[in-house]
């Protein structure tokens, strides 16, 4: 196996100190431009690549910050991914994606791998509902940006969606469209996303005078279109079948739209659907599907520029922690897109 080309390689041909090639890379303002074209010739030659992690010990931190998401299948979390990635490479910084697929196991090996590579901070959904996860990572001291979860305390920034608002626009939507019997497909029952949407479609009932027990909820362990699809099968064979279906996110609810279809079900005029995120699929689906829409691309960038603010993005200082940095709980509303497969009234 050939040896790495080195910064010493690189000066004993170009016939400069080890401390000009630096220069040339990090400073070029202070060498003459016949120097640098030298040197970036040489560079250029040998096929010299800077070391990012001896950077990375001289500085105490890394230009790179990690962003921790439930799963890289759902296109919300691509959203949030492109919006982090632009205020990142905007600020000269990258941002390397994890997928924890919703495991707090997963969840806890990352943020380790976080703390070894020594990255600049990260921007976190977590999976791990119990807070361990997140307890273990704060020793460290790299800063991290709750997203997609509103903070509890005052030790971290957060970005989120009123997910509470979300959920009472969907079920409001359905009630006024006269349904009076909902299935809630619901996803795993520790996150807090579905917790909260559960609490407003709750709160959306009791506005208009209906009991609870309208609502029928139907947890699944993923939030995934198979999650959804078996969702479907199990609402198909209830003996009351409800006239509307409000789903967690658009993944069950595309899930659900399949079941239906497969079943010779109709969407809305036999059962109504409501998604939540508003991919792009969504208005793409066979009956386009009405979702309540979360700013996802805003919400990455939004928790990346916190982030950044927190570290000192630009100081020479670079990884050190800004005193007067305030912690800010970011709070975006949400907003219903009506679309065919809850039109039909009642």
């Amino acid at each position: 196996m050939e040896r790495m080309v080195g910064i010493k390689d690189v000066a004993k041909h170009a016939g400069v100190s080890v401390g000009t090639v630096s220069n040339v890379i990090n400073r070029p303002d202070t060498v003459s431009e016949e120097t640098r074209d030298r040197v970036r010739a040489v560079i250029d030659r040998l096929g010299y690549v800077r070391s990012e992690s001896a950077r990375q010990l001289r500085a105490g931190r890394s230009r790179i910050m990690a962003l921790l998401v439930l799963d890289m299948g759902n296109p919300f979390f691509v959203d949030v991914a492109r919006g982090a990635e632009r205020a990142a490479r905007e600020a000269g910084y990258r941002v390397m994606v994890c997928n924890s697929g919703q495991s707090p196991a997963e969840e806890a090996e990352y943020l380790a791998l976080c703390a070894e590579q020594r990255v600049r901070g990260v921007l976190l959904t977590p999976a791990d509902a119990t807070g361990r996860n997140i307890d273990a990572f704060r020793r460290h001291g790299i800063p991290f940006v709750l997203v997609d979860r509103v903070a509890e305390g005052a030790t971290e920034c957060s970005v989120s969606v009123d997910d509470v608002m979300g959920g009472a626009l969907a079920v409001r939507h359905l009630v006024d469209a006269g349904h009076r019997s909902i299935a809630y497909v619901s996803g795993p029952p520790g996150l807090n996303q579905v917790k909260d949407r559960r609490v407003g479609a709750l709160q959306a009932l009791a506005e208009a005078g209906l009991d609870a027990s309208v609502m029928r909820e139907l947890p699944t362990e993923r939030l995934d279109v198979a999650a959804g699809r078996d969702a479907g099968a199990r609402i198909l064979g209830l003996t009351e079948r409800p006239t509307a279906v409000f789903c967690a996110n658009d993944l069950l609810a595309l899930g659900v739209l399949q079941a239906m279809y497969a079943a010779g079900v109709r969407v809305p005029e036999d059962v109504a659907i409501v998604g939540y995120d508003d991919i792009e699929f969504a208005a793409a689906a066979v009956v386009p599907l009405t979702s309540v829409r979360q700013p996802a691309v805003t919400m990455g960038a939004m928790a990346a520029e916190l982030l950044l603010e927190e570290t000192r993005t630009g100081s020479d200082t670079a990884g050190a922690a800004d005193d007067a940095h305030e912690h800010r709980r970011v709070v975006l509303v949400p907003e219903l897109v009506v679309r065919r497969s809850s039109l039909a009234p009642r």
